[in-house]
């Protein structure tokens, strides 16, 4: 987040007009109201709680895992693109501030784990948040306290009811009288298949896949090395892996690697090179370019996974057939020992449906957010600046924020997130001049057009081939 507005391919973002009903959270003095609920302990549900904190407003943290950034810490091994100048919250910088941390580097490039420990956990640690935070507690279901989603009149003035599953097996009912669900999207990865359905024989297959950002060069070495390897996907959690399986390749005789695409060509994951604002990310592309043009990687493209074929009882024994079926009915196959599925990630939905959310029928998020996150026309670096407005949903009081705002788009940035959480927070604050005043600098990628926007996020650092690099819309980092 910034103080400079945006310029450049977005331009200066406006003050928009009184659009979004305003939630009923204003707290009068000695008020019993139960306080506001914040789904999750990533970065933006932290930063949201670091923003509500800085208001005076009552909340609880409710995380699924068991410490702080635990989606993060799945993939601590890897490396953001992005300087920490873009990975902190400024209301979060400053509590952290008065309290005597200091800052890292705001140059350096942090891991995930170094996001976590660095970051969160002295964040979360906090006098204004660690009371009101909660971890082993995982949201099953959002509702109002006696309403269904068909009753009506009332309906705004009745709480939130979160039904909440706590480590040992329990379960409990919060209630709330607004939600900040900054749950994420870590949980629920896409198939394999190209049409957004299992492919055929995708779940008797499971154990020959496994998911975004393997630790390829430490904990998860022995699953790849010497073995050959497909990664589905055209996002920069496939380019992170591919990298990675490059260089284990070196060390490790009889490593192979193939990559699939449903693309014609890869110009799309090779991205803006040196026309991208974070050296790091720009790098990435040309790297990946490097190891397909030189053989180290074979390309598949035109592949749309339809059907996988275990050749054996297990992966110990044998590998897998993957076939692709076009939708012109060109069949294509390629058999690996293992498949690393780098497809993205979806929402869940499931948890609010007993609210009344209205979702964009194509990137299933709010359709006035939809247009301004399509990755056919925008990268990272075009989004506007968007908040409460864009961010509201017919169930007064609910909102999505953090890469689960986004739908199925894989173009989110921490930095967005961060602002969004501001803006939310600001409304609920009843402050609806903050709410839309919106201000956010992003790099910009160097690949604007629909026909180059791509996705962004983590990657790998250190060693000789790697770089910090990236993965698409993955975990609450720098972009997922």
């Amino acid at each position: 987040m910034s103080d400079t507005t945006q310029t450049g391919c977005c331009g200066p973002a406006a003050t928009r007009p009184h659009t979004a009903a305003a939630p009923r959270t204003t707290v009068p003095a000695g008020s019993t109201e139960p306080p506001i609920a914040v789904i999750g302990a990533g970065p933006v549900g932290l930063a949201a709680a670091a923003q509500l904190a800085e208001r005076g407003l009552d909340f609880t943290v409710l995380e699924a895992g068991d410490q702080v950034g635990a989606s993060v810490r799945q993939w601590g091994h890897v490396g953001l693109f992005s300087p920490w100048r873009y990975n902190t919250d400024a209301a979060a910088r400053r509590l952290l501030e008065a309290a005597g941390w200091q800052a890292p580097d705001p140059e350096t490039l942090p891991t995930g784990s170094q996001l976590v420990d660095d970051y969160l956990t002295p964040l979360a640690a906090l006098p204004q948040i660690a009371p009101r935070l909660r971890t082993g507690a995982r949201v099953e279901a959002i509702s109002r306290a006696g309403y269904d989603r068909l009753r009506s009149v009332g309906r705004e003035d009745a709480p939130f009811v979160l039904r909440v599953r706590t480590a040992d097996g329990s379960v409990e009912q919060i209630r709330a009288r607004a939600v900040i669900d900054a749950s994420g999207t870590w949980r629920t990865p896409n198939v394999l298949g190209a049409n957004g359905l299992p492919a055929l024989g995708e779940a008797e297959a499971a154990a020959w896949i496994g998911h975004a950002l393997p630790d390829v060069l430490g904990a998860d070495r022995h699953v790849f090395a010497g073995r050959h390897t497909l990664v589905a996907g055209a996002g920069h959690s496939a380019a992170t892996t591919l990298i990675a399986l490059a260089e284990l390749a070196q060390t490790a005789p009889g490593t192979a690697i193939t990559w699939a695409i449903r693309g014609a060509d890869a110009s799309r994951t090779y991205g803006g090179g040196d026309a991208d604002q974070l050296p790091a990310r720009g790098r990435l592309g040309t790297l990946l370019h490097h190891l397909v043009t030189t053989g180290k990687i074979t390309l598949l493209t035109g592949f749309f996974t339809d059907e996988l074929r275990p050749l054996a009882d297990g992966p110990e024994h044998g590998g897998i057939r993957v076939i692709s079926r076009a939708p012109d009915g060109v069949e294509q196959s390629v058999t690996a020992d293992r498949i690393v599925a780098a497809t993205g990630y979806r929402p869940d939905h499931s948890l609010t449906g007993e609210l009344r959310l209205k979702l964009d029928a194509l990137m299933g998020t709010t359709p006035e957010l939809a247009p301004l996150i399509d990755p056919n026309l925008h990268s990272c670096g075009t989004v506007p600046p968007h908040g409460v407005d864009e961010l509201t949903h017919p169930e007064s009081g609910y909102h999505a924020i953090g890469v689960k705002s986004y739908g199925r788009a894989p173009t989110f940035l921490l930095a967005t997130g961060y602002e969004q959480a501001r803006s939310v927070t600001a409304a609920l604050a009843g402050d609806w001049e903050a709410a839309r005043d919106m201000r956010l600098e992003l790099p910009e990628t160097g690949v604007c057009s629909s026909a180059n926007a791509v996705g962004l996020g983590t990657g790998i650092s250190g060693g000789l081939l790697s770089l910090p690099l990236v993965t698409s819309g993955a975990s609450g980092s720098c972009c997922g």
